[in-house]
């Protein structure tokens, strides 16, 4: 499909909602698999490890494997054994993601072993981010614990509904602790990176998907990558208008997306 090599698949809100295939979604998949396109599926998803999204998603229909999903948890992990190598990590998440935090040394708040943690990892939000929880990490930031988080999302989108996410909590605890933290996942560069590595793509030769505008689609046009904003998911109008830049394409679902391939292979003939 023209100078398209490869492509960047967003999960939720993309290809299914509450893990229900949205329309069209698996036959499209199919198509681009058939079309020869490298693919990987970028998710900031927290609640669930690569293996488990892989055999949901299969038992879907989707042509995938846990080799084709790269997450926020599993970059985590490289990024704490990358700067913070033998470092005891205090995890907050909603989820077991302990198979993708290989490496990872956890301690729990409660060990008593006197040694406060070294970095606060904040994951996916969900009912253990109460107030306990989230003022025992406010106390190990004031301690100096350093702030890792996997996303910045503000919500997303369930079969209920939006609900809240990550990002609401993280403002509050970097506003009190008056410190930064440290994105692995998306919008991180690093996290887009690790993306196009993994399916062997410059990023110029790669094409994301996704209903977040910010933190899938521009930016991945900011590392390069030609961005799509599918319009399910969490996509709202509002948010398309006030957002921070332009989507390099718009599609309604991901149904589309094959057709929007077609067009940019035409097109790139066409400069030849």
């Amino acid at each position: 499909m023209g100078s398209v090599r490869a492509v960047l698949i967003d999960i939720d809100g993309v290809l299914t909602v509450s893990w229900q295939p949205l329309p069209g979604a698996v036959e499209a998949l199919r198509e681009i698999r058939e079309a020869g396109l490298a693919v990987a599926l970028v998710t900031n998803t927290t609640s669930r490890t690569r293996a488990s999204i892989a055999r949901t998603l299969a038992d879907a229909g989707f042509p995938v494997s846990a080799g084709d999903i790269l997450t926020a948890p599993a970059v985590t992990a490289a990024h704490l054994a990358e700067h913070y190598p033998g470092a005891r990590c205090v995890l907050l998440n909603s989820g077991d993601i302990a198979e993708d935090l290989a490496g990872v040394t956890l301690v729990h708040d409660d060990q008593g072993d006197g040694e406060p943690p070294d970095v606060v990892v904040v994951g996916g939000a969900g009912p253990e981010f109460g107030y306990a929880a989230l003022d025992r990490a406010f106390g190990h930031l004031q301690r100096g614990a350093r702030l890792v988080a996997m996303h910045r999302n503000l919500y997303w989108r369930t079969d209920k509904g939006l609900r809240l996410d990550t990002g609401a909590f993280l403002a509050g605890l970097e506003k009190a602790a008056r410190v930064e933290a440290e994105i692995t996942g998306k919008p991180s560069p690093a996290f887009f990176e690790a993306a196009l590595a993994h399916v062997g793509a410059g990023a110029d030769e790669a094409v994301m998907v996704g209903d977040d505008i910010e933190s899938d689609v521009l930016a991945a046009q900011r590392a390069g990558v030609t961005g799509v904003l599918v319009r399910t998911g969490k996509y709202l109008p509002q948010t398309h208008r006030d957002a921070s830049g332009t989507p390099d394409h718009v599609i309604d679902s991901f149904a589309d997306l094959p057709t929007l391939l077609r067009d940019l292979r035409g097109s790139a003939q066409q400069q030849l």
